[in-house]
């Protein structure tokens, strides 16, 4: 029976793992498309576009309007990425919820491992995500909507950005607090675990005890980062949550649950 519960939770684990990278996959092709439409439609674009229609205009038909299929298309791939990317990332969240059930039915020390790794997982696909997209545009006489200027935001990607435009203190505290801080929180947690009947393990105890009121640090720190680059000097600044930002509010949930089991299994063993 326990190894039939290991071999569904594994099994869970590499599915849960599969969804993740389908739903990466699919969220980076909604952002090239993303991109190549706001590419299209920045000055020279609608030019293009225009010339173009009225090429197609002159011909009577004959001459098509190649600007307008281009645009036409790369609407219908990026819909379609999207949905696909949603889809799959719900798929993620069914796996992640039958792992969680399934450890009900393991001991204290079997959920804390099921979920640690769950937890590992989810945060490695909410750092390499896209969380957010910002479009700035602006209405131009006889070109209509133009966009100024389009950005994918990552964790990883914006803290590199961060770093190239000299913005030194915030990469750093981005980094820091979103990237290094819980990658070091879930290998401990996972570390202790395996090794939960070592002496030197009760000595974690008093660190999971402080560890959840630095949990929402997080969440607060990716949230201050949100504000930070979507404010800009533009005409109008439109911003798309991206299904990285999911990930990693589902780690942090996922990471105080997980410090709270790794706590009580130090102390049921040690007490």
């Amino acid at each position: 029976m326990r190894l039939l519960k290991i071999t569904l939770i594994l099994s869970l684990l590499i599915l849960m793992n599969y969804f993740g990278y389908i739903t990466y996959k699919e969220a980076k092709i909604y952002e090239q498309q993303t991109k190549q439409i706001a590419i299209m439609s920045d000055a020279n674009g609608l030019a293009s576009k225009k010339l173009d229609s009225l090429k197609s205009v002159i011909s009577l038909g004959f001459v098509k309007n190649k600007s307008r299929e281009k645009l036409e298309e790369l609407k219908r791939n990026k819909q379609l990425a999207n949905q696909k990317s949603k889809n799959y990332f719900y798929f993620f969240l069914i796996t992640l919820i039958g792992i969680i059930f399934l450890s009900f039915s393991c001991s204290l020390r079997g959920a804390a491992m099921s979920l640690s790794f769950s937890t590992l997982i989810t945060l490695i696909y909410g750092l390499i995500n896209p969380i957010l997209m910002v479009t700035i545009h602006k209405n131009i006489e006889y070109l209509g909507d133009v966009i100024l200027s389009f950005e994918s935001k990552g964790i990883i990607g914006s803290i590199l950005k961060l770093f190239e435009s000299g913005e030194i203190a915030i990469a750093l505290t981005i980094l820091l607090f979103s990237v290094t801080m819980p990658i070091l929180k879930s290998l401990t947690l996972t570390f202790t675990l395996l090794f939960y009947n070592k002496s030197w393990s009760i000595k974690l105890v008093n660190f999971f005890k402080h560890l959840g009121k630095w949990s929402m640090l997080d969440v607060f720190v990716v949230a201050t980062f949100l504000v930070y680059i979507t404010t800009n000097q533009g005409e109008l600044t439109h911003a798309e949550i991206e299904v990285g930002l999911y990930f990693f509010l589902i780690y942090v949930i996922l990471s105080m649950i997980v410090a709270l089991l790794t706590q009580k299994v130090l102390q049921k063993y040690h007490s």
